[in-house]
């Protein structure tokens, strides 16, 4: 391989330099009057950096909101072509997805519709997703950190031929694909969970001595404090199935994960950090105690639970996993600016405790579920490692890929 030194670096001989303006139009986005009934609820699809937030996938089709026709005529916004790449501008900085169909942005984003002549936007979704950190530190603003539609147009990237373009695209996307299915798979096994529970728990159709469901099989009912129940079955309170305590403040982190710094620090709704120690190393359920509330976490590998976490223990972690998930966090919040929930508000939350023999059954069962769950979570964290190691190599012409004399992946 040959290669040629230019004002972005070295790249291969055969590569060009171009600003994003060159091979493709930059579109912002826009807003209507929120105020304005007859401009929203309509069905063109409006995204915001908050829809991409906890996005995982690389094609996105709508967002939490939609406007109409007459929104789009009466604001800044743009209808933008399908396959165009969606870069969130500003809080964050670097959230992508590319387009599925025709779509609106807000103004948060920055957005490429690519010039098919000059760039695959598969290719140049990759390419943005390894120059975020680059892009985001010429960012302006001293209170929010925004890239201008200025800077976007005439940030300087390597461009491979088109045909090459594709197929590093080809390369990773291929990744992508397979991180996807497995998350779809996992969410039909999670679902699958869930409906269990509902028919066991909430309509009663376990299946009784004969293997026939419950209730509908002439099973006896009688009345408690939460309403009719199967006989044998007591109201308790999450206290009496599991034991709780509050996480704890580590001595130093990492925002990134580098060299000692690889346990996940886990706050009230996700990772954030990576530290040295971990203080769990055994299956455990994480929800908020202060901040964010309602989000259930579950872990079995070595974690450090942060002090604004409450860590959850039982013998029947499956049913307690479902019953968390089902709490009013908003009706136990007891605090006035920062929301805050105690190990009593939890341990005093009223349940159903089945039979032993009914629970055990479920654990079980949804175990099994959640084994398949974490094999797939598991492989998607080498997929995921993988796709990042290969990303910077495979955009800078260090690694290439082999193409036959048609220009295809060889």
């Amino acid at each position: 391989m040959s290669f040629k030194y230019t004002e972005i670096g070295k790249i291969p001989v055969e590569w060009d330099v171009k600003m994003i303006q060159e091979i493709g139009e930059v579109v912002s986005g826009g807003t209507p009057k929120t105020k304005e009934d007859s401009y929203w609820d309509g069905n063109i699809s409006w995204i915001t950096p908050k829809d991409l937030s906890s996005f995982t996938e690389r094609y996105i089709e709508v967002g939490e909101r939609s406007i109409t026709e007459l929104g789009l005529k009466n604001s800044s916004a743009k209808l933008l072509p399908k396959g165009t790449v969606l870069f969130s501008s500003r809080a964050p900085i670097g959230y992508l997805a590319i387009a599925r169909k025709e779509l609106c942005t807000n103004q948060g984003f920055k957005n490429i519709i690519c010039d098919k002549k000059y760039s695959s936007n598969e290719f140049l979704f990759y390419m943005l997703k390894a120059k975020k950190n680059e892009i985001e530190s010429i960012a302006g603003g001293s209170t929010f950190k925004e890239v201008s539609g200025k800077v976007v147009k005439e940030f300087k990237i390597p461009i491979p031929p088109l045909n090459e373009q594709k197929a590093i695209a080809h390369i990773l996307s291929t990744l992508d694909d397979k991180i996807e299915v497995n998350n779809q798979i996992n969410k039909t096994l999670e679902n699958m969970a869930q409906a269990i529970f509902k028919q066991w728990f909430v309509d009663f159709e376990f299946p009784n001595e004969d293997g026939e469901p419950y209730k509908s099989s002439g099973g006896e009912m009688v009345e408690s404090e939460l309403g009719m129940i199967p006989r044998g079955w007591e109201v308790g309170v999450l206290g009496d199935i599991i034991s709780i305590s509050s996480g704890k403040r580590p001595k130093k982190k990492s925002k990134e994960p580098y060299e000692e710094f690889v346990i996940p620090l886990i706050g009230a709704s996700s990772t954030m950090g990576y530290v040295k120690e971990y203080n769990y190393f055994e299956p455990i359920i994480i929800i908020g105690r202060v901040g964010t509330h309602g989000v259930v976490q579950r872990f079995k590998d070595k974690v450090w639970a942060s002090d604004n976490t409450l860590v959850i223990k039982s013998e029947y972690y499956e049913y307690v996993h479902q019953l968390l998930g089902l709490i009013d966090y908003a009706s136990l919040n007891r605090g006035s600016t920062q929301p805050l929930i105690t190990q009593t508000d939890i341990k005093n939350v009223r349940i159903l405790i089945p039979y032993k023999s009914i629970l055990n059954q479920y654990e079980e069962l949804v175990g099994k579920l959640y084994e398949l769950v974490n094999s797939r979570l598991d492989e998607n964290s080498n997929l995921i490692n993988l796709r990042d190691t290969l990303l910077p190599k495979l955009m800078s012409g260090e690694i290439r890929v082999p193409l036959d004399e048609e220009g295809e992946v060889s």
